[in-house]
């Protein structure tokens, strides 16, 4: 994973706004559009190795759960900045809390 690559990812979540949420595929997907390559898989790559100076918490996976070693902390971050959760309380409801750059 290069550099560039990396730093992408970081700007990308660090644009997160409070209470919004982003997949590691729709990461993916906005910097694969400007670079032509990665995954999600390398997002969450990014995350683990060099995310913690960035809102980590706000990206999730398809199904609105956030990483699960973290989700407490995530789960705990997401609800003080008011993001909408599903009834459960485990997940975020994406219909509601999805962002994109495009946004």
């Amino acid at each position: 994973m290069s550099e560039e690559y990396a730093e992408a990812v970081l700007d990308v979540v660090d644009a997160i706004p409070p209470g919004r949420v982003m997949t590691y595929g729709g990461i993916a997907e906005v910097i694969f559009d400007r670079l032509g390559r990665g995954g999600p898989r390398q997002v969450g790559t990014v995350l683990s190795r060099m995310g913690g100076e960035v809102p980590w918490w706000r990206v999730v996976n398809a199904s609105g759960r956030p990483p699960v070693p973290h989700a407490r902390v995530a789960l705990e971050r997401l609800t003080a900045e008011g993001c909408p959760l599903t009834p459960d309380g485990q997940r975020v409801s994406l219909a509601r809390a999805a962002w994109s750059p495009a946004d």
